[in-house]
């Protein structure tokens, strides 16, 4: 794969991951316009499976202060009677991310290419941009996160499923998801950053096997560089994003989405 593909495939990853904009649908384009590898076969799964755990390193130093709490009362909730306030936040998260990995290990080999079909990519995008719109626009964004309980963690959980589908994009259902019961924005993005969490992890160790059965040196210094630049890029989308966020509403990602998806439905049909 030529050096520019990684680089951009890698900057690519690390803007999109976290944004309510899909990560796979980008992925799936870039794949699409560059046509170096189909998006399924081994090298761009192996590359794609490295700017995730890229990502994941990023969300691990952004939120290193809210993962050292979260373990500490967490550990403490469990063993005291005294439960501090927000205790059960980390097990929540954890619940919330059993529905999606459950469903990745059962439909991964019955997911078929014509979800990542571009047709596919400009619904998804188009119309999960509207409910993220919706979910902006009526939701009540009073609640803060430790107010987070069990039904709405399986809920949000449930409705992740659906990102298995590119376009419908995991932070942005979660996000959607998080406004629909009420949470305020920083805190539906914050969420979506600690459930991000498990879910790649667990999606990076399904798939790392195949970087160590192919025996690709090439294929692994490849993979480490692309690894590298989607951390570098993702440590500066979270913070922008979360700066944004903290002030303003989803509008932006919204426009982003309906115009993307827009275009790509012009493409298709025409």
């Amino acid at each position: 794969m030529p050096f520019y593909l990684i680089i951009l495939l890698a900057l690519v990853q690390g803007i999109t991951e976290f944004l309510p904009v899909s990560s796979s649908a980008h992925l799936v384009l870039v794949h699409a316009a560059f046509g170096a590898h189909s998006p399924g076969d081994a090298v761009a799964v192996v590359l794609d499976v490295a700017v995730h755990l890229g990502t994941l390193g990023a969300v691990l130093v952004y939120l290193r202060r809210d993962i050292a709490r979260l373990a500490g009362t967490g550990l403490a909730g469990l063993a005291g009677r005294r439960r501090p306030a927000g205790w059960a936040l980390g097990w929540y998260t954890a619940a919330a991310a059993v529905p999606v990995a459950v469903a990745g290990a059962l439909l991964k080999d019955t997911l078929t290419a014509d979800l990542r079909s571009i047709e596919v990519i400009a619904w998804t995008t188009l119309s999960f941009g509207l409910a993220l719109w919706a979910a902006d626009r009526y939701g009540w964004k009073i609640l803060p996160l430790d107010s987070l309980r069990l039904p709405h963690a399986l809920a949000i959980g449930m409705a992740q499923i659906l990102a298995l589908a590119p376009g419908v994009s995991r932070s942005g259902i979660v996000m959607t998801a998080a406004l629909a019961f009420g949470f305020r924005r920083a805190e539906a993005a914050r969420f979506s950053l600690l459930l991000s969490i498990p879910v790649i992890l667990g999606a990076g160790l399904w798939t790392a096997r195949d970087l160590t059965q192919m025996g690709d040196p090439s294929l692994a210094a490849a993979a480490a560089i692309a690894s590298l630049l989607a951390f570098l890029a993702a440590i500066a989308a979270i913070a922008a994003m979360m700066r944004w966020l903290a002030r303003a509403s989803f509008t932006p990602f919204v426009v982003y989405r309906i115009l993307l998806g827009g275009l790509l439905l012009v493409w298709v049909y025409s």
